[in-house]
């Protein structure tokens, strides 16, 4: 199943991590986050494809929430 994973890189307030599990994990099998190793602020998300369509509208209206900068 991890060859049918898509991954995309986030970064987020450190402070936001747990608040961003908590809501995927409301999402069953909607996606797999784990910090990136890169940095402290930059996680990493593994998602199955056909769940981009609910994925990515999450991940917008929660981004004035979670990310470091104004958008």
């Amino acid at each position: 199943m991890q060859d049918s994973l898509e991954t995309v890189y986030l970064k987020i307030r450190t402070n936001k991590f747990y608040y961003l599990k908590f809501i995927l994990e409301g999402y069953d099998g909607l996606a797999i986050l784990s910090s990136s190793g890169i940095q402290k602020d930059i996680v990493m998300l593994r998602y199955p494809v056909e769940q981009r369509p609910t994925l990515f509208p999450l991940l917008a209206s929660i981004a004035k929430d979670i990310t470091p900068y104004t958008l």
